[in-house]
């Protein structure tokens, strides 16, 4: 074999390992699509911060005894591990990935931090191959099938909603107004108006339309099985439901309420009162109201087997009861360890 032919061999071998190594960069970095009907976290945990999401019995969440850094655990509290050292809520899971809101100072690990940064980003379900999808101050996001609706705030603009796909392509500026992408439901994100009135709202993520569905005065929405779940504006912000197929009304307590949030035919909710205060909650249709904690408390976040809240202003101790079942408030040992554990 003369030199020239094995020049040409050598060639050929090292195009073919070159183009196999390119094609596999390709496909090792690119991100699966999700089902269209896939929702990151529900809308009551997005509406009290995001701070605690359940994915196929794995509980992400924000450790507020180590400055809200993310976490996970199953959701009994065992196999509590550290993924990522900086400040995260708005946490979303759909497939392979976690999404959520991130904070980080000079102290950052692993990301390659100067200075002060805020975004969104997105990372395996271990915490590995973190990315930032965008650099923004962000409120509350909402995995919706394959997009991340999200209020992205700019000192300069304001607050808008925008949407990124989660492979990163494709941001866009849905409205240029406050919208609350929390409650999404089979391709609808359901909203309170913000501008000119707090009718409800939906808007059609296969084409970004927004249509005024209901004339209430409303604020935070949550759709659930045929009703909407909402504040009262014009009488006192009690809770109501409105059923969509009936036209109806239905008062479910006459409290006034700060915030609320709905699991497993449970609404947790605190009342605001200058005398008696509390946790509360009650079926889904109003009824069995109790008492869950007195005082005031906020961040109301519910797991398949835990409901986590905090008082107002104080994030730490965190609070727990179970669910289901007997109220019986305990504080939420396992992290407050496990924050010691990783701090040492």
């Amino acid at each position: 074999m003369t030199t020239t032919k094995k020049n040409l061999i050598i060639i050929c071998i090292v195009t073919c390992v070159l183009a196999l190594l390119f094609t596999a960069a390709i496909l090792i970095g690119r991100i699966p699509m999700n089902d269209a009907s896939t929702v990151g976290n529900t809308a009551g945990n997005l509406n009290n911060g995001g701070l605690f999401c359940e994915s196929d019995g794995r509980v992400y969440f924000a450790n507020a005894y180590d400055n809200n850094a993310l976490y996970s655990m199953n959701a009994d509290e065992t196999d509590i591990v550290k993924l990522n050292s900086n400040y995260v809520a708005s946490i979303n899971a759909g497939g392979d990935y976690i999404y959520y809101y991130m904070e980080s100072g000079t102290n950052g690990k692993g990301l390659g931090f100067m200075g002060r940064t805020a975004g969104i980003y997105r990372s395996e379900k271990n915490g590995k191959r973190v990315s930032c999808l965008d650099r923004t101050f962000a409120v509350t996001m909402q995995l919706c099938g394959n997009y991340l609706y999200y209020q992205d705030y700019d000192t300069k603009t304001g607050t808008v909603l925008s949407k990124i796909k989660i492979d990163k392509s494709d941001k866009t500026e849905v409205a240029d107004y406050v919208i609350n992408p929390a409650s999404y439901v089979d391709g609808l994100i359901y909203f309170n108006g913000t501008e000119d009135d707090h009718e409800l709202y939906t808007l059609n993520t296969t084409n970004d339309t927004i249509t005024s569905i209901w004339a209430g005065n409303i604020w935070n929405p949550v759709y659930l099985d045929g009703y909407v779940y909402y504040m009262d504006v014009l009488n006192d912000y009690r809770l109501c439901r409105y059923n969509m197929s009936s036209d109806v009304i239905e008062v479910l307590t006459n409290d006034r309420v700060d915030f609320f949030n709905i699991h497993s035919g449970y609404i947790y909710y605190q009342k605001s009162s200058k005398t008696e205060p509390a946790l509360k909650r009650m079926y889904t249709d109003g009824s069995n109201p109790e008492v869950v904690a007195s005082g005031v408390y906020e961040n109301i976040n519910i797991t398949s087997q835990y409901v986590y809240f905090n008082q107002y202003g104080a994030s730490v101790p965190v609070y727990k009861t179970s669910t289901l079942g007997n109220v019986y408030v305990t504080t939420f040992d396992a992290a407050r360890d496990s924050a010691a554990a990783n701090m040492n």
